[in-house]
């Protein structure tokens, strides 16, 4: 069986997630493609995409969000995503259970007694309306009824785990500070959440899965897992596995993959490319050593913004009093800081916050 080491697995990711090269796609088909941005601060988004595609402009997120094609809701790993709207509608469902489990388990003190169906229902009554609320709003509609756990705690449960919400515009628009405004999925995209298959075949799950390897791929099922945060896919895996093709990593681990996928050659040039935090082309596997160093690995959780050379994360970057400062983990080459410098005049252009210097720092 062909194994397959870091540096090709680092390439093959790199090429899924478009960052080998910038690609030509509209922002629907990225999203669709990446299976969603991780986008729980509201503008890193844009950064991710602008890594990725040729000619991206923010007015085509903007459009996409207002124009109900992409949505900003609660869903992989109970973070928030930026995602289609038929991907939100059709694997809502599936992720039910877990978005419980997680806000239950996280607060399970201060919900205890408390039926989360009861305030499921009276949640939805209230949103009966088709008024958007923000979190606050809804709370108050509700806390006579529930008056013994935190506003915060009651408001992520019905946010968070129970009702499947969509997070409005102007939240996420390109440059807006807005705060957030929740609208059932279904009100918002005005289309029904796909239910659950009852039958054994889980179509849902092997969608994931297929889907996910088209972005992430080659991986083991546990990525897989540590992606959607999903337990429930083994069966998916094995109702999956005769169209697949398997390798393994340098650990013995199995790694699936799509027979057609693109697997560069692990010596191929990779570009410098900025990445913004929480992008799940790092965190988008439960081993990220194919990108990331295990010294460096809290970065990938802390929201540190990363810059990629020669395909790993080996600096970050922060944009602070009109200075855009790059600062490495490890000594650069000279030609190394040549290409990290001019990716990121391009990003300052971008970025149109009247950057005034690029700052380098020398010493990791």
């Amino acid at each position: 069986m062909t194994v397959l080491d870091s540096r090709a697995l680092n390439r093959a990711t790199l090429a899924r997630q478009h960052l080998l090269t910038r690609n030509d796609t509209s922002v629907y088909e990225a999203v669709a493609h990446l299976c969603g941005l991780q986008a729980q601060e509201p503008q890193e988004p844009f950064v991710g995409l602008w890594s990725r595609l040729a000619g991206f402009r923010p007015e085509q997120l903007d459009d996409a969000l207002t124009g109900r094609t992409v949505v900003r809701t609660h869903l992989m790993r109970r973070t928030v995503h930026l995602v289609t709207a038929g991907d939100a509608l059709a694997w809502r469902a599936r992720h039910d259970t877990m978005l419980r489990q997680r806000v239950l388990g996280t607060y399970r003190s201060e919900l205890t007694g408390i039926d989360v169906d009861e305030v499921a229902a009276a949640g939805r009554a209230v949103l009966a309306d088709r008024q958007p609320r923000t979190l606050r709003e809804l709370v108050q509609a509700l806390e006579y009824r529930w008056p013994g756990p935190p506003r915060r705690v009651l408001g992520e449960l019905l946010v968070a785990a129970l009702i499947p919400m969509a997070q409005l515009p102007p939240r996420g628009l390109w440059q807006q500070r807005a705060g957030v405004r929740n609208l059932p999925l279904a009100t918002w995209l005005e289309r029904d959440i796909d239910p659950l298959p009852t039958d054994d075949n889980d179509p849902v799950g092997q969608q994931l899965l297929r889907r996910y390897l088209a972005a992430y791929g080659p991986a083991t099922s546990s990525d897989l897992r540590a992606w959607c945060g999903l337990a429930g896919l083994p069966a998916a895996v094995r109702a999956a596995r005769e169209e697949l093709v398997v390798f393994r990593d340098e650990h013995g681990r199995e790694l699936l993959d799509l027979p057609d996928a693109p697997r560069p050659h692990p010596d191929t040039p990779v570009p410098v490319r900025f990445l913004p935090a929480f992008d799940n082309a790092i965190l988008g596997y439960r081993d990220r050593s194919r990108i990331i160093d295990a010294a460096h690995l809290g970065l990938s959780v802390e929201g540190h913004r990363t810059v990629l050379v020669d395909g790993r994360v080996t600096a970050t970057w922060t944009v602070r009093d009109h200075r855009l400062r790059i600062s490495p983990l490890r000594p650069l080459t000279a030609r190394e800081q040549q290409s990290v410098h001019a990716e990121a005049q391009e990003l300052a252009a971008f970025l149109d916050e009247d950057i005034e210097h690029i700052r380098l720092d020398t010493d990791p």
